[in-house]
């Protein structure tokens, strides 16, 4: 079960990483294009939300689901110190362990879901103004 501490360490931690990145880089994206556009360069309002709408799902997909990765490794340093005490280990460092990596877990899925959805919710409103824009000008 020593494995079980690097699948969390690396695994888990590392994949939140990743989608904390993705997640960031996706909304920097969004953000840079939407200072761009026009909504009156557009003749029609679908391709204006097509356009504008386009890898918001990433963002939601990170920010709607790095809670359950977190749990996931919250779940995994959990048995990960009830096999230490089924072993008849008493050592506390070694049980300290397994709940510590069991409380990163948790927290780092929650470090990235937050932003996640503060930068989803904040690109969604600017997308809704965008189009709103594009209805004034053409009534």
């Amino acid at each position: 079960m020593e494995w079980l501490k690097f699948a969390i360490d690396y695994g888990i931690i590392g994949l939140l990483a990743l989608l904390s990145v993705v997640s960031v880089s996706v909304a920097i994206e969004r953000w840079l294009t939407y200072r761009r556009v026009r909504p009156a360069d557009f003749a029609s309002k679908k391709k204006l939300e097509l356009m504008l709408t386009s890898r918001l799902h990433i963002i939601a997909t990170v920010g709607s689901n790095a809670p359950y990765i977190g749990l996931l490794g919250t779940v995994l340093g959990i048995m990960l110190t009830f096999y230490t005490l089924g072993n008849g280990f008493m050592d506390t460092g070694k049980i300290m362990v397994g709940l510590a990596l069991a409380l990163k877990a948790t927290a780092v899925g929650l470090l990235v879901a937050i932003p996640s959805v503060v930068l989803y919710n904040f690109l969604l409103r600017k997308v809704k103004r965008l189009l709103l824009e594009w209805d004034i000008r053409h009534e």
